[in-house]
């Protein structure tokens, strides 16, 4: 089986789905600035959002499995909506620190120690 010449199916999905999450987590712990950071949280919701979609294909799940047949997009419309209050908040949060510390730099926040 040559992925590469195969019509695209559900493995191409799911191959596309672990690169954006490793890709994700990847940009996570090597960023040092929290906008870096921000982004790779989005590319790690949107490799789950791939793999959601995936999973809830016809292929996979079977004709009788679910009533309305979108389960994985459901679930993936809610990541969509997390991922949208996350980054609003995330962004106030680094606007906020970069008014009082004049940098977004992760490694400044030692203010915020209790």
């Amino acid at each position: 089986m040559n992925l590469l010449s195969d019509p695209v199916g559900v493995s191409h999905y799911l191959i596309v789905g672990a690169i954006l999450f490793t890709t994700g987590i990847v940009c996570m712990v090597v960023k040092r600035n929290a906008l870096g950071v921000l982004m790779g949280i989005e590319l790690v919701l949107n490799g789950a959002n791939v793999n959601f979609v995936a999973f809830g294909s016809p292929v996979l799940r079977g004709e009788q499995a679910s009533i309305l047949g979108l389960d994985g997009q459901l679930m993936a419309l809610f990541v969509i909506l997390l991922a949208a209050a996350e980054a609003a908040v995330a962004l106030a949060i680094t606007l906020n620190f970069y008014n009082n510390h004049a940098t977004v730099d992760v490694d400044r926040a030692d203010d915020l120690k209790g």
